[in-house]
Formats: C-alpha cells, sequence, structure tokens
C-alpha cells in the first residue's frame, strides 16, 4: 500500500509542477504548498497534497499550478529553502504552514501571503491568515444555540492543561456575558470529585437519604408509592446551571461527560454542548449520553468530500484536508477577482463565501465560520 502511496505522490508532483516553466507563466496561478511531507506528520502534509490535487480536478483550469515543498516539523532550515524557492518561481501566494508554532518562521516574509489551516487566530496578521475552525467561530455558534434552547446558566469547562492560557485570552477577547468558567484536571480520579463538588453531589444525595427517612416508618399507601419512587433516584434538587459548554476533545472529553453524569447532571434539564470533533464516531458507543451537541463544519459536503478522496487514493483523509481544498478554492477565487494577489488585503470580501466546510465570511481581517448545530443520536449525526 505504502509504494502505491509514493507511486501517487510523485505522480502528484510531476502534474502539479510540469507547467512551471512555461513562456506564459504571467498567467498562471502558481500557488505554494508548505507542509510536512516528512518527519512524524507527513501523513498529514500528504493529506494536504492529496486534498490539492482533488481541487484542482474541480477546478479545471490548467493555468492553476500547485508548488509543494517540504517543511519537516517545526524545521525553520527546511522552512526556508522551502520559501526562496517559491520566491525563485514567482510564487506569492502558500498554503500553509499547519503548525501555529511555524507562524513565527512565516511571517517576517512579508512580501508572501500564507493561508494555513490553523485554527488557533482567525485575525489576519500581515501576511498570515488561518481559516481553521477557529474557537471564535465555535463559541458563537454554540452561545447562539443555547439562546434559541433559552439556556442562561451556561457553564463553559476547559481542562487544566497547556491550552488554559490559550483559551482564557480567547474568552477574555470574546467578552461572553453571563457565563460561569470552570477548569478541571486532566486526570480522571481528580476530575470525578471536582466534577462532585460543582454539582453540589454530596448533599443532593443528603437530601435524598432525608426525604426516604420522611416515609420509611409510614405504611400508608402514599408513602409506600412515594419511598419506591424516591429509592429510584440518586440525588434529589437540581444543579446550578442549565447548560455546559465543554472545550475537550477525545478520552478527556468522555471523562468529563461520564463525571456529569455519574453526578446525576438531569440530561433533560441541562444541554451537554462541546466543541467541534471532527465527527467522532468513537461518541456514539458513549451510551451513558443521551444527547451531545456541538458545531461543525457541513456535515454532507465532509462526508462527501471523505468518500470521494477515498475513492481516488483508497485511504481516509486527515480531518484538516478539507481545509487546503477550501483554502485552494478561496485562492482561486480571489485570483479571479482580483487578477493578481500581492496581500492578505486582497482576500477581504464583503460577501460570504461558500466552501466545502461551509459559510465563512472575511471581513474586518477576521475569518468567521458559520457552522452549523449537530447531535449524536442512534449512531447517528443529526443537524439540529
Amino acid at each position: 500500500m505504502k509504494n502505491k502511496i509514493y507511486l501517487v505522490l510523485f505522480y502528484i508532483l510531476f502534474i502539479f509542477n510540469s507547467n512551471l516553466f512555461s513562456d506564459e507563466s504571467n498567467k498562471l496561478l502558481k500557488v505554494g504548498l508548505l507542509a510536512p511531507l516528512s518527519g512524524p506528520y507527513n501523513e498529514i502534509g500528504n493529506s494536504l497534497l492529496y486534498s490539492l490535487q482533488l481541487a484542482l480536478e474541480e477546478i479545471g483550469d490548467e493555468n492553476v499550478i500547485i508548488v509543494p515543498e517540504d517543511s519537516g516539523y517545526d524545521n525553520e532550515e527546511k522552512i526556508n529553502f522551502a520559501i526562496n524557492k517559491f520566491r525563485s518561481l514567482g510564487i506569492k501566494v502558500i498554503i500553509g504552514p499547519i503548525s501555529f508554532e511555524e507562524f513565527n518562521q512565516v511571517k517576517k516574509h512579508n512580501d508572501l501571503v500564507f493561508i494555513s489551516p490553523s485554527n488557533i487566530n482567525p485575525e489576519f496578521t500581515k501576511n498570515i491568515i488561518s481559516i481553521g475552525i477557529s474557537l471564535e467561530s465555535q463559541l458563537i455558534a454554540l452561545m447562539e444555540f443555547l439562546k434559541k434552547q433559552k439556556k442562561n446558566k451556561t457553564i463553559i469547562m476547559y481542562p487544566k492543561n497547556q491550552y488554559r492560557e490559550f483559551i482564557e485570552n480567547k474568552l477574555e477577547k470574546i467578552n461572553l456575558k453571563n457565563i460561569k468558567l470552570f477548569t478541571y484536571s486532566p486526570n480522571p480520579e481528580i476530575l470525578t470529585g471536582e466534577i462532585e463538588i460543582l454539582t453540589n453531589y454530596s448533599q443532593r444525595k443528603k437530601n435524598l437519604e432525608l426525604r426516604k427517612k420522611m416515609y420509611q416508618d409510614k405504611e400508608d399507601d402514599q408513602s409506600v408509592k412515594e419511598l419506591k419512587r424516591l429509592e429510584q433516584l440518586y440525588t434529589i434538587g437540581n444543579v446550578n446551571f442549565d447548560s455546559v459548554i465543554i472545550l475537550d476533545f477525545g478520552n478527556n472529553l468522555k471523562s468529563v461527560l461520564t463525571s456529569l453524569v455519574y453526578t446525576d447532571v438531569n440530561q433533560d434539564n441541562v444541554l451537554f454542548t462541546t466543541i467541534n470533533q471532527w465527527f467522532d464516531e468513537s461518541m456514539f458507543y458513549e451510551n451513558t449520553i443521551k444527547n451531545l451537541y456541538y458545531p461543525s463544519v457541513n456535515y454532507k459536503e465532509f462526508k462527501k468530500f471523505n468518500d470521494k478522496y477515498f475513492k481516488k487514493f483508497e485511504i481516509y483523509p486527515n480531518e484538516i484536508s478539507i481545509l487546503a481544498y477550501d483554502a485552494l478554492g478561496l485562492i482561486y477565487y480571489s485570483w479571479k477577482q482580483n487578477k493578481e494577489l500581492r496581500s492578505v488585503n486582497d482576500f477581504l470580501f464583503k460577501n460570504k463565501i461558500q466552501g466545502k466546510i461551509g459559510t465563512f465570511s472575511l471581513k474586518d481581517g477576521k475569518v468567521i465560520q458559520e457552522l452549523q448545530i449537530y447531535k449524536t443520536e442512534n449512531n447517528k449525526f443529526i443537524k439540529y
């Protein structure tokens, strides 16, 4: 299988570069790809490259040329070599880098424009536009959803890890109102105790025991019936919030959800929401969760893209590959509008842009996606 992938990759590189030295190069749109084609993240880089081949086929314009160069993994020498190569070929617009850590290495090249799949910063810098699914876009979508559900006692939950400062800075900028914040340990053993405090679990258990004692010595039918009902419960009393937004992923997210259910948070009264999970099907098997809502890209287009990718390359793409696909579409649209691309200002539009991921806007120096809300139910992703 690997041999086949390498052959396909060689074919792509040959086709992408075949028109570079044409006498009519001034009529070409030459786009660089700065991605890890080697090193520990080479699968992501190659996935971006394959995605661009699909985008080229859909655009169907022979004047569009992709030039891929290897960034390695946070490798300044390789990045500088790639950028010099782009310059020598007259390339002004580059898709990449994928890592926020590499932004410091490319931001000094003000004569070039970088369109990055990173979601760290939706605001334009002098020469970088990040089109990833930003935390800002996700929180905007979630707050609108909760408002429609008439939820006004929301807690945003996030872990005490290396991203804590980043999250808190973003929350401060967004300036959310009437929102409480709650941080928790990534250690599941400590986490459960923290959630017990948040949900006032011990007191609610005591409330139940006190209520049961009121009926234990009574023999009338109503008291017996009430005692049977109470014996089916774990706690009595509501929590002091009606919705949660959990800023986490994978097993850590599942641990938080499990702890909330363990502490008897009523899912009929409290909405469980989280951030974009890229339609992770492992969430189907969290049997304790009735409904989990989160914002994401257009699922139909996402699935269609994945199926098309698999049909051509016999492997499934990395999740962010669809962003490279949209990046090329955005660059092509801007090129057609402006005839020439010189700076990030050439990517500012009054109208909204429709991409594979959905609708997004590029105005006021910021990228904001209009995300859709989905929920997991009966082993399906259902659009709300």
